[in-house]
């Protein structure tokens, strides 16, 4: 009976999402235990039987450290940014594009997706410019530093994706980008799937993350804020509720509501099967940020 109500309980849901774009950022946790990783795409292949398109947007900072360590590279952060010059993007590049997408393309394959990876670069569709940190000094002063081959997307070209979504497949995006001149860039995940949502013209973004979602108060998990507006973020972050790595993401999810995605959704990855509990239940989990 328990599994009957869960079904009858999704059914509005499945009808509501239906022939819907829903793109998903992939990365923290969930892309490393290997029970998560495979909880969150089944969820994926899951949502395009019962008629969604996922579409993925995957991270892989971990990997890269791990790469670039095995090579002998240091890695530098500059404002939570990694300092990317000629050799490290190589490195990235080779992660990102080449090892993590096939993999996430593969392990959706055998569950009974059927998958194709993509970068940036493919069909151009993630076109950038060189992006410099910003750091802050003691004396207020704000300092542009060059970080290398950092991007900025300008230009999303979705066309490529959406012939992909129309003849059935599941894109799997590496968040790498083509410049000007064709040389490559290495673009915030987070960033990039909020851009290529709205691109889209995408009915749902879903950031998958290291918690919760959203708490008014860190020391509690019972003060998750379930939604949140949009004009309410300032007064947010300037009261700490929203700081550190939150910061990007949410702004990731404004820019992907001013462009026309209709939700936006921080979700805790570490949860199996949070994409689910999130798209097909009344409750859901995490924070919702909306318009």
């Amino acid at each position: 009976m328990e599994k009957a109500a869960v079904l009858v309980e999704a059914l509005p849901y499945i009808k509501k999402f239906y022939g819907k774009i829903v793109v998903i950022k992939y990365g923290g946790h969930a892309m490393v235990d290997c029970e998560l990783k495979r909880a969150v795409l089944t969820d994926v292949v899951l949502m395009k039987y019962v008629g969604m398109h996922p579409v993925l947007v995957h991270g892989g900072g971990p990997e890269i450290t791990a790469m670039l360590q095995k090579l002998g590279i240091e890695s530098r952060f500059v404002s939570g940014l990694r300092v990317t010059d000629e050799e490290t993007m190589e490195v990235v590049e080779m992660v990102l594009a080449g090892k993590l997408n096939k993999e996430i393309v593969a392990t959706l394959n055998r569950i009974g997706g059927k998958a194709v990876g993509l970068s940036g670069k493919d069909a151009c569709l993630f076109t950038a410019v060189k992006k410099p940190a910003k750091v802050y000094r003691p004396d207020g002063t704000v300092e542009m530093v060059d970080i290398g081959c950092v991007g900025q997307i300008k230009k999303v070209n979705p066309a490529i994706v959406l012939t992909l979504i129309k003849e059935g497949y599941i894109p799997v995006v590496a968040p790498v980008a083509v410049g000007p001149e064709g040389e490559s860039y290495n673009v915030n995940a987070d960033t990039a799937a909020g851009e290529l949502a709205a691109a889209l013209g995408a009915d749902k973004l879903i950031i998958l993350t290291d918690v919760e979602g959203i708490l008014e108060d860190k020391n509690d998990r019972s003060s998750l804020l379930s939604v949140i507006r949009a004009d309410e973020v300032p007064a947010l972050i300037e009261r700490g509720i929203i700081d550190g790595g939150m910061v990007p993401k949410v702004e990731c999810c404004l820019a992907a509501l001013y462009g026309g995605v209709n939700t936006t959704h921080i979700l805790d990855g570490r949860i199996p099967h949070s994409i689910l509990l999130e798209v097909f239940t009344d409750k859901g989990i995490g924070t919702m940020v909306v318009r």
